[in-house]
């Protein structure tokens, strides 16, 4: 990486590049609006081995942040997380930008999946893209008042007043509901053909949640599809300014619910890395036991659930079957299921249980031979195959422009996995392969799943083998519980500062971190910012389900509507995913 800013300055000389140093090991360079649109071009396509993927964009309120160390005086600050996979590198650029409605050029036409991330930072912060072509709320309802992710905006519903449905008023938000095809560059006819457009849902289609997309169809024919998403959108990023560091970890359990503590691992690594926390050996490889269990889990709801909307009925009940023989582990080692809330910043709740190895140990023989089953039922069946082969294909180039991570960027042949390109949480430890498909179609990403939960087990039997001794949480001051001092239950002072610095959690460092972990369905980071308190300042969640779902019209024209069913099927993705 010590190129970039050398490549930066040849290429752009009199520029005004200003760098920041954060917590984490990104780059970090603040560039004006009027030159944005150019640096980015060079960094996303023209320097050697250039950062391709647009990982995030995101933005901040800097309004009432404090500890603003050596960086340019901005009211709003929008944010362009860049990877570049060839590098196994990031950066991140920094637009400054002033006043009540700012503004800064559109990146949509370098990179496609900036479309939904300019809505969403429009959406909740008011910043508007200049020359973005449908630059309209994505998460929100039409209707809504105000930006959520700004700082005077109500945190909770009962600041916001008593809400009243008058007629007028439902009437306008059905009317606001209204799909009309001109305002997303649609044509209602072509030449002599006249096309017809569907609304699939809103609804709920088993597990993934309440989505609804309108297609533009010619007889069966897809012509084009716009999704429309937010019905899920419950304001995760919003909460984080509200709860204290610890007291934040039951909500991410919901972000991807089919995933548990993976949730919570991206997060308290992100903490972790603001605080300078080291935790012991013994709490990585029970994270990493326990997030491969979570990854099992959610391979198998997708698994059964993925048979089922492409016509096979039995499968479902099986693989939901195994995942509570899972989930009994869970709970023996957790005391939650689905939602476990067991991690901690600094290590997990309590120690494993008597008796935790032979649970592992009887699951380990189970499930193997339950996948050679689903690989006859499921994987051979013709008609699996005759719905899924060839259909959703893409090339890598599109996956990376899309920002695509997990099994759907595996299935295009590419050997790319954070776990083993940049381990975390003691991963370098564990022997695996990463999982790859050749066919880059619904089929393929079928594949690389199934051989996930293989990979998964693997991981696992090697936990169970060689768990290290020692303590399953740290002693920093700032891990959370705090150790009890000796004095604790002497005397009131000693008691009460124990008491607060429970409630209240540790007093994070200024800084800013954004560990990128594998989840169960692509690439999941917590960028946190802190502003030396005990909650966070800004939490953005980069999940891997928004991306995808953009990505489905671009996989989808020229499609059956029955296809577009195996598409989001193959998918595996949850609406709280993608809505957060």
């Amino acid at each position: 990486m010590t190129d970039v800013l050398p490549a930066l300055r040849e290429r752009f000389p009199g520029l005004p590049l200003q760098t920041q140093e954060t917590t984490d090991p990104w780059p970090t360079i603040w560039v004006d609006r009027d030159h944005v649109t150019d640096v980015l071009a060079f960094l996303g396509q023209d320097l050697p081995r250039p950062f391709s993927m647009l990982y995030d964009l995101t933005a901040i309120d800097e309004r009432e942040r404090k500890n603003r160390r050596d960086q340019p005086e901005s009211d709003f600050t929008v944010v362009y997380h860049l990877l570049s996979l060839d590098r196994n590198a990031d950066v991140r650029v920094k637009v400054p930008l002033r006043g009540d409605r700012p503004s800064t050029p559109t990146v949509s036409g370098l990179w496609p999946n900036a479309d939904w991330y300019e809505r969403e930072v429009w959406d909740m912060f008011g910043v508007r893209f200049d020359d973005h072509p449908r630059l309209r709320r994505i998460l929100m309802p039409p209707g809504w008042e105000g930006h959520p992710l700004r700082k005077e905006h109500p945190a909770r519903a009962t600041e916001l007043g008593r809400y009243e449905l008058t007629p007028e008023r439902e009437d306008a938000e059905l009317e606001a509901l209204r799909f009309h095809p001109e305002a997303w560059g649609l044509e209602r006819k072509h030449d002599d053909t006249e096309f017809l457009f569907l609304n699939l849902g809103p609804q709920h289609p088993g597990t993934h949640g309440v989505l609804r997309i309108i297609l533009q169809l010619d007889g069966e024919e897809i012509v084009d599809a716009v999704p429309d998403i937010g019905y899920h959108h419950r304001g995760a990023e919003k909460m984080g300014e509200r709860q204290t560091w610890h007291t934040y970890i039951p909500y991410t359990d919901r972000v991807d619910y089919m995933s548990g503590v993976v949730n919570e691992l991206a997060y308290v690594l992100s903490v972790e890395q603001l605080a300078g926390i080291r935790v012991p050996d013994r709490v990585k490889v029970i994270r990493v036991m326990m997030c491969e269990l979570f990854r099992i889990i959610s391979h198998l709801v997708w698994y059964g659930t993925f048979a089922q909307d492409v016509g096979q009925f039995s499968p479902v009940f099986y693989t939901f079957t195994d995942r509570e023989r899972a989930f009994d582990i869970v709970e023996a080692v957790c005391g939650g299921r689905m939602h476990p809330n067991w991690f901690r910043i600094g290590g997990v709740g309590h120690d494993l249980p008597e008796g935790w190895e032979a649970m592992f140990r009887d699951f380990l023989d189970y499930l193997p031979k339950r996948l050679r089953e689903y690989d006859r039922m499921i994987m051979q069946n013709p008609l699996i195959k005759a719905r899924t082969v060839g259909i959703g294909h893409c090339t890598r180039e599109q996956a990376i422009a899309w920002g695509a991570t997990g099994p759907m960027l595996r299935a295009t042949g590419l050997e790319w996995d954070f776990r083993k390109k940049r381990p975390y949480s003691g991963y370098e430890w564990f022997e695996f392969d990463i999982p790859t498909a050749e066919g880059s179609d619904c089929y393929a990403r079928a594949e690389v799943r199934v051989e996930e939960m293989r990979q998964s087990l693997r991981i696992i039997q090697q936990c169970v083998d060689h768990m290290p001794e020692g303590s399953h949480r740290s002693f920093d001051g700032l891990a959370t519980p705090p150790r009890k001092d000796p004095g604790t239950m002497q005397d009131i002072e000693t008691l009460i500062h124990h008491f607060l610095s429970v409630s209240w959690g540790p007093v994070v460092p200024p800084g800013e971190a954004c560990p990128i972990t594998e989840g169960a369905k692509g690439a999941y980071s917590y960028y946190l910012i802190s502003d030396g308190e005990s909650r966070s300042y800004r939490t953005r969640i980069r999940s891997p389900s928004f991306p995808h779902m953009q990505f489905v019209p671009e996989i989808t024209r020229g499609a059956m509507v029955q296809d577009l069913v195996a598409v989001l099927g193959a998918l595996d993705f949850v609406l709280a995913d993608v809505d957060r």
